[in-house]
């Protein structure tokens, strides 16, 4: 902006009154209401959205910090704020000066959120995935919650071939899932189906008789995840555990609850696959 524009804010001679005061206010509603305006951000909790000023020799910086205890980052937050600060500017200001313009909106800096706590799938990683399924397996259903798991393993880095369709045969279920584990080659196994109440739902107990150590957090996560989405989720007895370095996971059969499950589980799994493969907290080997 123009010099003289400037020297109007700080003689408070802006008809409209101080921009700088307004636009404060402007940005702290755009970071409480960013999920209201950015179609894919979700609603948080926020803790704290401050907004600072320098004026500099051809303009003011705007710098929004917006704090949250969340799982995701805030990061979208911060930068409407800005945005929207900037522009509130420009409104107040726009009588004064046509030679105004608004420059880049960047992010300088985030720390916490999902990428910050978890950090990238480790190199390497192997995954199975398993649809446990009657129907399926008969060619009577088209299987869609294995594809939706396989490609979101893919998209986190994770080598995960095409799933493996088993009726529900316990005994079978069970003998694959030795097999996958014994086998050395995989770290992560991640069925679908046969985690209800009907009669044929046999995937607990085949697990049950896998598994070596049991993780009832990962269990747990998954049905609080559903729970706050449907009531039907508290009926799911999704079970979790290791056996030897490979950590296996079953999730209800519909492609709802396993989009669900794995928004549950991932990234913060990530951090126990490092685990298993002996990597510290830090990174580095143990």
């Amino acid at each position: 902006m123009a010099r003289a524009t400037l020297a109007a804010i700080a003689a408070r001679a802006v008809p409209k009154g101080d921009p700088l005061e307004v636009a404060r206010v402007a940005a702290i509603q755009a970071v409480k209401n960013t999920a209201s305006i950015i179609p894919y951000c979700h609603p948080i909790p926020v803790e704290f959205a401050g907004v600072g000023y320098r004026t500099e020799e051809d303009g003011i910086v705007v710098e929004v910090t917006v704090r949250a205890v969340a799982r995701t980052g805030v990061e979208m937050e911060a930068l409407t704020g800005a945005s929207v600060a900037a522009l509130t500017l420009y409104d107040m200001l726009k009588m004064l000066d046509e030679t105004m313009a608004i420059g880049e909106v960047r992010l300088l800096e985030k720390r916490g959120g999902k990428s910050d706590a978890y950090g990238a799938a480790p190199p390497g990683l192997r995954a199975a995935v398993v649809v446990l399924s009657d129907s399926v397996a008969a060619g009577r259903a088209d299987d869609t919650a294995g594809r939706l798991i396989t490609e979101r393993l893919r998209a986190l880095g994770i080598e995960a071939p095409e799933p493996v369709v088993l009726p529900d045969d316990g005994q079978a279920i069970a003998d694959r899932f030795r097999r996958l584990a014994d086998g050395g080659g995989v770290d992560l196994v991640v069925s679908t189906g046969g985690t209800g109440l009907g009669p044929r739902d046999v995937t607990p107990e085949a697990l049950l008789e896998v598994l070596e150590r049991r993780v009832p957090g990962v269990e747990e996560a998954v049905r609080s995840y559903g729970q706050q989405r449907t009531p039907l989720a508290m009926l799911s007895r999704s079970v979790a555990g290791t056996r030897g370095r490979t950590l296996f996971v079953a999730l209800p059969g519909s492609e709802a609850a396993a989009r669900d499950g794995m928004d549950a589980l991932f990234p913060a799994v990530l951090h126990a696959l490092a685990a298993m493969r002996g990597t510290r907290h830090d990174g580095r080997g143990s």
